[in-house]
Order: C-alpha cells, then structure tokens, then sequence
C-alpha cells in the first residue's frame, strides 16, 4: 500500500544565480558584461521592443564597451531558427547569450547558447527524436531575463522546440548543465502584458505547481516550494489579468510562482496537461499556456477520479485537497471536499477568462485518438489508460 512517511532520497538539480525584484532590469549590461564583450541579445518581437527597453538594453551594453549583437525571435524555436542562429554567430565568439522575453524566447536563448560549441544540428539532441544523441553539457554561458510570468524556463535544464504539423514534435534538448547561469526577474518588465497573455502565461505556472506537487517524484523539497508558489499566485493571479495588471507587486507574485514552478517541474517532473502539450503542441500551432490553461480543469478532475478509485486516502488527493484549499482561500473538512473546491475553482477561473476549446486551433476530432496513443506522462499523479485521457480532451474539444 502507501508509507505514510517514506525515507528521504533526492537529488536537485543546480539553480542559477538568481536576482528577483523591482528594477533589477538596470542591472542587467553589468551582469553579462562579467562574461565578457562579445553578448548575443535574444529578444521577442514585440513587447520589449514596444516598451523602449531593447533600445535601453542595447545601448547600455555598448557604453559598457560591449559588443552587442541582436536576434529577434517571434515564433516558438524550431531546429531550423536554432540552426540557422547557430550558423550565423558560431565564428564571433560569442562570450554569452542573454535572452530576455516569453518562454519561447528563454528556450531558443538557452538551446543557442547549447549549440554554439556543437558542430551537429539540434535535431540530434532532441528527446524521442530519431538517432538521439546525448548532448555533452557544453555550452556558451546563458542569463535568462523572462518578461512573462509561467514556464519557469530561467531555473529549468531543459529547452523546447517545435516541428509543428503531420509527423511534427515538440519535445526537449536537455542537459544539467543548460540550467541559466544567472536569472534576472524583474516584474517591471510584465506590467504591459496583455491580459490574455497574462492569463496563459500565467495558469501555464499554475498547472506546473500543481503537477510538481502531486508527482510521484515530489520531496518535501519541491513540495515546499510548490506551496509557497501557489500562495503567492492565488493572492494575485486574477488582479494581474484585471486591474491590477499595472502593479510591479501584484506581478511579482505572480513571476514568483512562475519561479517556484520551474524549481519544482525540474526536480520532480510534470503530469498529463504537459504530456499533452507535447503531443497536441507538435501537431497544431496552439500556444502552450492556452493549451494548459484550457485542459488543466478536467485533467485534474479525471485525475482525483482515478485517484479514488485506487485508494480514497491516497496521498495526492491530500496534496490536491491543500492546493484547493490554497487556491479558493477556503479550507474544508475533508479531503473530497477539498478536492471538489480545488476543481470548482480551475472550472471559475476557467468560465471566467474565457479559456478557448481546442477545436478553435484546428484540432480535428479524428486527431484525438492519435493524440491519446502519442501522449506519454510518467509524473502525472496516476497512471491513466487511453479512455480516461480522451476524456480530458472530449471536454476540452
């Protein structure tokens, strides 16, 4: 059966040098200029250019007498952007890549900075993908400056790229030592994201709290940091998609949690909605908050459904009961209560910011089975059978 207190046995992955707060943005040219002149700028194609900071952040480098150069990325990174980026800067001796934007902008950052020192192609170092390689950890040095608040990508070893379409991927290039070597957050720098983009960004790090944190690969560890992430994001998630989008406090709270769930998802995994968002995600061209916002309702029921019929007092249906607890603000008495609460509450939040159906990306309703034999996820709570994750997608369809 279970073991009500299992002896500890855990192993963390490192964590970058971390620099969280207000203003720290200033900061930034003098922490890549320790690296040396010679600095790649990722940066998305929008917002950071809209807000006037990548003109601050290029000519602060250049009077730091560095030697700035700039990609601009506006697509989730494909083998062929990281490749053709690779191609492009690998003969100027590039001393460090500084990526600052979304997720996608973090993950093409730290996959460049993995293969500026590789004479192959990314596609080779890719999870699941034909004639796997593994990457020997090599790397030019990363700083990671997100300016959204969800993947958690500035603390994690892993990055991911897409093929999206019939036979596409989207999978990870992963090694210990491409966790950033310095994370800068600075909740400035998202008090003008839009508030559809808050919303997915935003419940993105909320579905990775709340599947590190019921994962069979949990430790006191991750599930300390798991509940401090989602204190703060239940006490300022809603106000940063309304009208506290504006406040540099309310979205501190919530990078924070975006924070707490890329420390959690390294060291103790992911569940079913991110199995999905591999195998949905290489398919059709949805983003990926979207894509957890819109399925993490009905996952987390189906999951406390499975759950029950094991064991009523299994030990992650404690965890979801808490996390429901945390998330209403409502403790109740017993733990199908709680789990009950912890569902009504993703369903509102759901109903309330208008979570979009699969469908309305493209998906076709002849695709779901395909979906289903492709999706894999060994940290999900409970093993669940094709049946019950098509379920999940019928609801969400």
């Amino acid at each position: 059966m279970f073991t009500p207190n299992p002896p500890l046995d855990f192993s963390l992955l490192p964590l970058p040098a971390i620099h969280f707060g207000a203003g720290r943005f200033s900061g930034l040219a003098e922490l890549a200029g320790s690296f040396g002149n010679n600095i790649l700028v990722v940066t998305g194609a929008h917002a950071l250019q809209r807000s006037g900071r990548s003109t601050e952040l290029m000519e602060s480098l250049q009077s730091g007498g560095m030697r700035p150069f700039l990609l601009v990325v506006d697509r989730e990174p494909s083998p062929e952007l990281v490749n053709g980026a690779v191609s492009k800067y690998r003969e100027l001796a590039i001393d460090v890549v500084l990526a600052v934007g979304g997720g996608s902008v973090l993950d093409a950052g730290k996959a460049i900075s993995a293969m500026l020192l590789c004479d192959l192609p990314v596609e080779r170092f890719i999870e699941g993908q034909e004639g796997f390689m593994q990457h020997d950890g090599r790397k030019v040095p990363f700083i990671a400056v997100p300016t959204t608040s969800g993947t958690g990508s500035e603390v994690t070893n892993n990055a991911v790229i897409s093929r999206i379409g019939r036979n596409g991927f989207k999978r990870s290039l992963r090694h210990a030592a491409f966790v950033p070597d310095i994370a800068l957050i600075d909740p400035e720098l998202m008090t003008t994201v839009s508030p559809e983009l808050t919303a997915a960004s935003g419940m993105d790090g909320c579905t990775q709290l709340l599947e590190a944190f019921t994962s069979p690969f949990a430790t006191p560890y991750t599930d300390a940091i798991t509940c401090s992430g989602l204190e703060r994001f239940s006490r300022s998630f809603l106000s940063a998609c309304t009208d506290g989008s504006g406040d540099s406090a309310v979205r501190g709270d919530v990078a924070y949690a975006a924070l707490m769930s890329g420390i959690a998802l390294a060291n103790a995994g992911l569940g079913i909605v991110h199995g999905f968002a591999s195998s949905v995600g290489g398919l059709i061209d949805i983003p990926h908050g979207t894509l957890c916002a819109t399925l993490l309702a009905e996952a987390t029921r189906e999951n406390i459904v499975q759950l029950r019929a094991i064991f009523e007092s299994h030990p992650a249906l404690q965890k979801y009961a808490k996390a429901g607890a945390i998330l209403s603000g409502v403790a109740d008495r017993d733990v199908h209560a709680g789990c009950e609460r912890l569902v009504e509450t993703l369903e509102e939040w759901q109903a309330l910011l208008s979570f979009p159906r699969l469908r309305s990306f493209g998906l076709a309703f002849e695709d779901l089975d395909g979906i289903v034999a492709a999706t894999r996820s060994k940290s999900n709570a409970v093993q669940l059978d094709e049946a019950a994750m098509k379920r999940i997608l019928l609801k969400r369809w």
